[in-house]
């Protein structure tokens, strides 16, 4: 198979909300997709990775307030505290901005225009729950009550999590404000609408070509279907957002200027050039717009967003990737059982993010799976995988190579033992594990690493050229010896140059210590011979 085109790709992580500090169960997408991003850079694509902190809506301003700051001073602080854990997770994105910034707001702002004026915005007056004490409109998960199916207390206005039963806050028995702890009232307000009514087809289109999960498609094409509704992207005063233009008081609900922070991201980074964002963004655009996020969000991601783009004249996503939960040994994290890991806790502890890097690739296959950490698990993957089976063979050779061939690999691998040749070369391997990555089939490529890792130091523990070389004959240069042994330095190149997305920083080492320059996908062509190492 030959290699693909090249190709121009913009990426981009689900938006963390500006909330709370990062979990580990947030880090599983972002540490997904930069491995995504890392391979399509090895094989020489042009790649493109934005994120931002999405900073807007009630939760962020009654947070704020909570903590006796202003909005706009809460999440520069906590914007600050994920660019940090994602840079220490090695999650490298180009450029980390927020939603609440100026090309947030006048992206927003244009997308709404063209929606409305193509005549896919409406208005129309609809009761809702009011706080009478805070005077605000209040979202249901702000209300709670006694669930009116099987009445258990203290549910939210939404869903019960005993019985499981849905329903509207005006169903819940005894309702009270989560805000202030009044009786909400219902009081009307005139609120705006986005038609994706007049878009479903156009939707539908979309899906049917986007590069999206069976699964996922499945369920996007289940509330298709079910035909899609008007989408209410308004919000009433007191709200931290952007105020709708020609509509005091009115805010554009959270999540229709969230997934715009995209390519506000992008356009800042762009240092707002209107011509190099329309190259990426514009209807025209051949560049690849691929969105990673969780299993959660997947209906704003395929149905509203490719309605609004579709509608305001722009390019639609060429894919989807979507990730599913994280689980800590079998169970939901929780904070009453100590399993609720924050991911400054794991830093704090001292633990090495690359460890949860390949651990989590151990476990991810294509599709939105849920996956679970289980620490034990966790400590005996690395133990196994990485010290017992991959660094092991560079430990047992370098200081063999060192000691009787002056750190100098073989001219050739000629001599050297078939099996361990075989280990050393991809030998038509490299298009399969091309295609794990392509795809996350990042389980896949685990495997298939530690399947050489294995193979190499058996064929070493048979050969043992520890026991060869008191033979004077074998300490020649381009001995069968010295040969099995730069044989076996190169699996070990193999396997580095296949787990690169993976473990950069490990492999940043792996480089300095062969002597070579940063490893690209072709590099495991060519095998390194007639070539000094440094010491291990």
């Amino acid at each position: 198979m030959s290699a693909p085109a090249l190709r121009k790709i913009l990426v981009t992580n689900a938006l963390p909300y500006a909330n709370g500090p990062l979990h580990l169960g947030h880090m599983v997408g972002y540490i997904q997709a930069d491995i995504w991003v890392r391979f399509q850079r090895m094989c020489g694509n042009d790649v493109t990775y934005v994120c931002a902190d999405d900073a807007h809506g009630t939760p962020i301003m009654l947070a704020a307030e909570k903590a006796g700051v202003a909005p706009e001073t809460f999440i520069a602080g906590m914007q600050a505290s994920h660019a940090a854990d994602f840079a220490a997770f090695g999650v490298a994105f180009d450029h980390y901005h927020s939603t609440h910034s100026d090309e947030n707001r006048r992206l927003s702002e244009s997308i709404y225009s063209k929606l409305k004026a193509g005549g896919y915005i409406a208005s129309r007056s609809i009761e809702q729950a009011y706080d009478p004490v805070k005077e605000m409109f209040l979202p249901d998960r702000y209300i709670k009550g006694e669930c009116p199916k099987c009445g258990t207390k203290d549910q939210y206005g939404d869903n019960c999590e005993s019985c499981g039963a849905t329903y509207g806050p005006t169903d819940l028995k005894n309702p009270f404000s989560v805000v202030s702890g009044a009786t909400p009232v219902l009081k009307e307000s005139e609120h705006y609408f986005f038609q994706l009514t007049k878009l479903q087809q156009e939707v539908e289109q979309w899906l049917e070509a986007a590069n999206v999960h069976a699964s996922v498609k499945a369920k996007l094409a289940e509330w298709l279907d079910s035909g899609l509704k008007d989408w209410d992207i308004s919000r009433d005063a007191p709200y931290f957002g952007f105020e709708i233009p020609g509509a005091p008081g009115k805010y554009f609900y959270v999540w229709l200027d969230a997934p715009i922070g995209y390519f506000a991201s992008l356009s800042a980074l762009l240092g707002n050039d209107a011509e190099k964002l329309a190259a990426f963004i514009g209807p025209n655009s051949t560049a690849e717009l691929w969105h990673f996020i969780g299993k959660d969000i997947i209906n704003f991601h395929g149905l509203f967003w490719p309605a609004m783009l579709k509608g305001a004249g722009h390019r639609q996503p060429t894919g989807l990737s979507v990730n599913g939960y994280l689980t800590v040994n079998g169970a939901k994290m929780s904070k009453s059982r100590g399993t609720f890991i924050k991911a400054r806790t794991f830093l704090d502890a001292g633990l090495n993010p690359e460890y949860l890097r390949y651990y989590f690739a151990t476990k991810l296959i294509e599709g939105p799976i849920d996956i679970d950490l289980d620490l034990k698990g966790f400590e005996d993957t690395i133990n196994s995988h990485l010290v017992g089976k991959y660094v092991n063979i560079a430990s047992r050779c370098a200081r063999l190579l060192h000691e009787h061939f002056g750190g100098r690999l073989s001219d050739s691998l000629g001599k050297a033992s078939p099996s361990i040749v075989v280990r050393a070369t991809p030998q038509g391997d490299l298009d399969v594990i091309r295609e794990c990555l392509e795809t996350g089939n990042l389980s896949g490529l685990v495997r298939h690493a530690m399947f050489i890792a294995d193979e190499c130091n058996e064929t070493l523990h048979a050969y043992a050229p520890w026991t060869r070389l008191k033979n004077p004959d074998e300490r020649l240069p381009n001995s069968e010896s010295h040969q099995n042994l730069s044989a076996a330095i190169n699996a070990f190149r193999l396997i580095s140059i296949y787990l690169k997305p993976v473990l950069p920083k490990l492999v940043s080492d792996v480089e300095a210590f062969l002597g070579v320059t940063p490893f690209v996908w072709n590099d495991a062509d060519t095998p390194l011979v007639a070539h000094n190492i440094n010491v291990y």
